[in-house]
């Protein structure tokens, strides 16, 4: 696998040609009435179709555009796995730093690939100034296993954007 930066140049859907962004989810994280989490069964089926790749591809230019940085995994040159963090400032303090996305192809989950865009994504979010990651992550049970086993925690500040636009997102930070 090799880990490198995406150029906007790089940016079209047919970047994403052979990553499979399907997800059977069963289990999900959601509030309790008293505020703590709970797993409970949701099952449905997250996959994105060809408006949701080019409305990809205009975020993650976007970002490129503000300062941000876009990370690849490619398998024989073929993307399998994709970061992005957002170069402004997030937080009371502006602390954070936004990873607004973090996917791995369906094949390829669970083999580390994820934990090593994570890794870039933090070093970059350091390089820019940020004390924290701040991550609106998917409530699917493994997703939030993944983020939880990396160290991240519910955000202290959780961004009223974020939760307005992703109501079942669990927010999370990660220090840096």
């Amino acid at each position: 696998m090799i880990y490198r930066a995406i150029g906007s140049a790089e940016l079209s859907p047919a970047l994403f040609a052979h990553f499979d962004r399907r997800q059977e989810v069963t289990l999900c994280y959601r509030r309790a009435a008293d505020g703590s989490w709970c797993v409970r069964p949701d099952p449905f089926t997250d996959d994105w179709d060809a408006a949701d790749y080019a409305f990809l591809v205009q975020c993650l230019r976007r970002t490129l555009e503000r300062g941000g940085a876009v990370f690849g995994a490619f398998a024989e040159g073929a993307l399998k796995g994709f970061c992005s963090v957002e170069a402004p400032p997030l937080g009371s303090r502006g602390q954070y730093r936004d990873l607004t996305s973090l996917h791995v192809s369906r094949e390829l989950r669970g083999q580390g690939t994820g934990r090593k865009l994570f890794a870039l994504a933090a070093d970059a979010a350091r390089r820019m100034g940020g004390e924290k990651l701040y991550i609106s992550s998917h409530s699917a049970a493994e997703t939030q296993a993944f983020y939880r086993g990396l160290g991240c925690t519910d955000a202290s500040e959780p961004d009223a954007e974020h939760v307005g636009r992703e109501p079942f997102d669990c927010q999370l930070e990660f220090s840096l």
